[in-house]
């Protein structure tokens, strides 16, 4: 049974027809209100995803839909979308009188959350026991049924032939083989809605980036990235990897998770123009901020420079030169020895006191 103190008045009627979502406090409870077809919702604004504030959302016939993730929950009820009913955001009475909204918190449904089992990568990091992993990346570009020579992939190659020489394991993961979507802003809508593991992986099982986040995060000791030059960057693909990677990175801010420890990372840059240090240090201040750490002289590189329009000479260069392909088979084994030296001396810290993001913590 209910008393009038029980109803809290929200605002004016007229005010909250005029827009069909409204993010509200009534109290000390923040509201998602809606209004559609003369009647008015009131559920919690928290998401049970990643509570995500579902009143700055937007609503699509009867349900609210995360502006973070697109959960969906009716708007009266609170229910998750068909199929999805037992995710359940509480939902409380709202009624209108004197033209104002009045909605009792105090009456309000129980939240209820479907089990979900936890997604693979999100197990805990643990070096499992056996030799030295190498996993190379390449981030080269191409089309597929008609093949070219690639510099960078004929060195990474060279990379990992060493490491397998020298009794590592290895794995090529070539992105151009992946299909895997783009960063799609979440962390631009808010830190917190940039998870780990990527909110695309874990709505998206048929999205091939968890190939790299598997990688870097559970198998890999020590990593080698591969890329061509196009007009004094990194290759596009890279790019697209590396925006997908800011999850990893956005862990230390919302968590003080770190995702990458005692783990090594070196660099093959190759291409038909010069910026060579430019991509290097692009590459390096990254993935340093990953978490990897850099053996001495962490990159090899070949360029024929600006003044150079001869691409066939670029080519044959890089595919007969002896001295490039010592220099990236040495590489993967100055790699491989601090990776060794890492695990062997140092034990991983539990977490890093302000390591990454500036060093500060985040704000709310």
């Amino acid at each position: 049974m209910t008393s009038d103190r029980d109803w809290i008045d929200i605002g004016a009627a007229a005010d909250f027809s005029t827009t069909p979502l409204r993010r509200v406090k009534a109290g000390n409870v923040e509201l998602a209100v809606s209004f559609r077809d003369g009647e008015f919702g009131a559920i919690s604004n928290a998401c049970n995803h990643a509570g995500g504030p579902l009143g700055d959302g937007r609503v699509e016939g009867d349900y609210v839909i995360c502006p973070w993730h697109n959960w969906k929950f009716h708007r009266c009820s609170g229910s998750g979308e068909p199929g999805f009913e037992a995710d359940r955001v509480p939902a409380y009475p709202v009624k209108v009188e004197g033209g104002r909204v009045l909605v009792n918190v105090e009456a309000g449904s129980k939240r209820s959350r479907a089990p979900h089992p936890p997604h693979p990568l999100s197990r805990k990091p643990e070096r499992a026991p056996g030799p030295l992993r190498l996993a190379g990346i390449s981030t080269t570009a191409m089309d597929g049924a008609n093949p070219r020579f690639s510099g960078s992939d004929h060195l990474l190659d060279h990379a990992l032939k060493a490491a397998r020489d020298l009794g590592a394991e290895t794995r090529m993961i070539k992105l151009n083989d992946l299909s895997f979507r783009n960063c799609e802003g979440y962390y631009s809508k808010a830190a917190r809605a940039c998870t780990w593991p990527c909110s695309i992986t874990q709505m998206d099982a048929d999205d091939q980036m968890d190939q790299v986040y598997e990688a870097l995060v559970h198998w890999a000791d020590a990593i080698v990235v591969a890329t061509p030059i196009r007009w004094g960057a990194a290759s596009s693909l890279y790019f697209k990897m590396a925006e997908r990677l800011n999850c990893i990175q956005n862990a230390i801010t919302i968590r003080d998770q770190v995702l990458i420890r005692n783990k090594v990372a070196g660099f093959i840059i190759v291409g038909g123009q010069d910026n060579i240090q430019a991509v290097a240090g692009q590459m390096l201040g990254f993935f340093a901020e990953l978490g990897f750490l850099f053996p001495q002289f962490p990159y090899v590189a070949h360029s024929r420079g600006w003044s150079r329009e001869d691409m066939e000479a670029n080519v044959e260069i890089v595919r007969g030169s002896t001295e490039l392909a010592e220099g990236a088979s040495m590489l993967a084994k100055r790699c491989l020895d601090l990776a060794a030296d890492l695990i062997a001396r140092h034990e991983a810290p539990p977490s890093v006191e302000r390591g990454g993001r500036k060093a500060h913590a985040l704000r709310t």
